[in-house]
């Protein structure tokens, strides 16, 4: 028999435990994620390689994750526009940013701008980095790095060279070109890659740095000539184009991209999109998507990642004080 005493502790005792699990389980009901549509924002206008890397993170997401992970185009200011939005917003999770080297450039190339990028956006995961190329006009009568350099050199500020804009990538690793080699060329900024593609194929502008992503279909039907890549290795889908670098001891450069979130997004939040963007690089189909763009995934956790926007920040910085560019 059991006392009543004795029984009224035991359904004490399991009233304690059932609150104990039901406490365990609405905190753990707190922690889901996604429970409705999470906004990847990217700071620059539709098509290119941002929106296709994009695009096939984001597909993996919403297969994995069971809620729609969806692009959103928010260009304008040098992605500044963007990314202000994102640190802008709340820190559940629920917007995302596509961060990029534009990131690191701007903090120094800008100093008024409205945010603090490395306190105002948590790293989550990194995406891929894309070689530059230096591609130049069929009509130059060039034909290597230490070709254009002699080019140059015999022919000070006559030489046209493009870029998708003044203060990116494709820009900066013009100018650190310039400071290196030692020569002059005009800077000619477009909007975009495209239009400064059309006038390099049409003479207009004798050169260009540009992601091998957009150039590397012109080069191969031999629209325009390859002269070298901007990182230590060769582009994988560029085999044949030697790295600016053995010319030019310590020339490096590349585009990268990645995935932020506002600050103080929870980190279990953080660790749960960065396993899963992990994967989605490794899986072979996204893999070699990433391949036919040229682009080398960047695996690792978010700190990693972190670690790595300090570094391409302080790289960054200076280059721009290299250029002497605001």
């Amino acid at each position: 028999m059991i006392s009543k005493r004795a029984l009224l502790h035991s359904a004490a005792c399991a009233g304690i435990s059932l609150l104990g699990v039901n406490v365990a389980r609405a905190a753990r009901a707190d922690l889901v994620y996604p429970t409705r549509q999470v906004k990847w924002v990217v700071p620059y206008a539709a098509g290119g390689a941002t929106d296709v890397l994009s695009r096939l993170i984001c597909q993996h997401l919403t297969e994995r994750l069971g809620q729609p992970f969806v692009v959103e185009n928010k260009p304008g200011a040098g992605s500044n526009i963007g990314t202000q939005a994102v640190i802008s917003s709340p820190p559940d999770g629920y917007t995302l940013l596509l961060t990029s080297t534009a990131n690191a450039i701007n903090a120094s190339f800008d100093p008024s701008l409205p945010y603090d990028f490395a306190k105002g956006i948590a790293p989550v995961a990194g995406v891929a980095r894309i070689p530059l190329v230096l591609v130049v006009s069929n009509d130059l009568p060039v034909h290597s790095v230490a070709d254009f350099i002699a080019y140059a050199k015999a022919n000070p500020g006559k030489l046209s060279v493009a870029s998708s804009g003044i203060g990116t990538s494709l820009h900066l690793s013009g100018e650190l070109f310039k400071a290196m080699a030692g020569v002059d060329f005009i800077h000619v900024p477009y909007r975009g890659s495209a239009p400064g593609l059309t006038d390099l194929m049409s003479g207009q502008i004798q050169g260009m740095f540009d992601n091998v992503t957009s150039s590397f279909e012109l080069v191969r039907s031999g629209k325009i000539r390859a002269l070298g890549v901007t990182t230590r290795e060769r582009s994988e889908i560029m085999p044949d184009v030697p790295p600016i670098s053995d010319t030019l001891p310590g020339y490096e450069t590349a585009s990268f991209y990645g995935v932020g979130a506002p600050h103080d997004t929870p980190p279990q939040i953080l660790e749960l999109l960065n396993k899963e963007i992990n994967a989605a690089l490794a899986d072979p189909a996204i893999k070699a998507r990433l391949g036919e763009l040229g682009a080398i995934p960047i695996e690792g956790n978010a700190g990693q990642f972190g670690a790595m926007l300090v570094v391409e920040t302080e790289r960054w910085r200076k280059v721009v004080e290299l250029s002497g560019h605001k």
